[in-house]
């Protein structure tokens, strides 16, 4: 992977890319049948990072590393490493799901309730056609069962893995078991995403997104369970930029 695009900030690391260039990227891989790890950095994962020393490596060691967050764009032209633009990964992994019914990939969704992941593959299969579904299995499991998820994934023949489960959960299970999946073209974490799918949760209008009120809007939704991810997280990113940008 050419790391000419990818830039450090604050603890981690940012690729600037656009949605297109992810996608092409992305695509070039699973026509070459190669292997490409996915993650994304948002104000409230970059904060996380800076003490969770396991989920950093996880993160920094990804092939392609999106700037999944309005604040984060605006963080790095601050402190003077603008990004080309926000690549969500809930987009993302629409377009892919798009591509995958295009070149008869492969599918595997994992992560969410059971009744939530069975979900969306319905919507997909009614959306797009049974033949992209590869397997499908809920986010529920212990420590030890890992790798013989991660043996199930790989057995089911997948092209793409998405991974609907919380930090650091989702991002250390791929980086551990990255040797596992080495037949799965694409693994990429999709956090809360499956729920948006399955309806719900509702994501926030367009406008909101591009003005970076996008996380206001999920607050609202459920308040008592985000305050603290966002109020606290957000107050703590903040800090981070400033101290960035005027201790150095």
């Amino acid at each position: 992977m050419n790391k000419l695009f990818r830039f450090n900030l604050l603890n981690t690391f940012v690729d600037n890319l656009s949605m297109k260039d992810t996608l092409q990227i992305i695509k070039t891989t699973i026509k070459n049948k190669k292997q490409l790890h996915h993650t994304v950095v948002n104000a409230g994962k970059i904060v996380a990072l800076q003490k969770d020393l396991e989920l950093r490596k996880s993160v920094n060691e990804a092939d392609i590393i999106n700037a999944d967050g309005q604040a984060v764009v605006w963080a790095a032209k601050f402190l003077g490493k603008p990004i080309k633009e926000r690549v969500a990964g809930i987009d993302l992994m629409e377009n892919l799901v798009l591509e995958a019914y295009k070149n008869n990939h492969k599918v595997f969704f994992f992560g969410a309730k059971e009744e939530v992941v069975k979900r969306v593959v319905e919507i997909y299969t009614q959306k797009y056609s049974s033949d992209i579904i590869a397997g499908y299995r809920n986010g529920y499991f212990d420590k030890n069962e890992e790798t013989s998820i991660a043996q199930e994934i790989a057995d089911s023949k997948a092209n793409i893995l998405f991974v609907a489960i919380s930090s650091p959960t989702k991002e250390n299970f791929l980086y551990h078991n990255k040797d596992v999946l080495s037949k799965v073209n694409f693994t990429m974490g999709v956090g809360g995403s499956f729920d948006v799918v399955a309806g719900l949760v509702k994501r926030a209008p367009v406008w909101m997104q591009n003005i970076g009120l996008e996380w206001f809007y999920r607050f609202v939704q459920e308040p008592k369970r985000m305050w603290k991810r966002y109020l606290v997280g957000n107050s703590k990113f903040i800090f981070l930029v400033f101290k960035e940008k005027f201790t150095k």
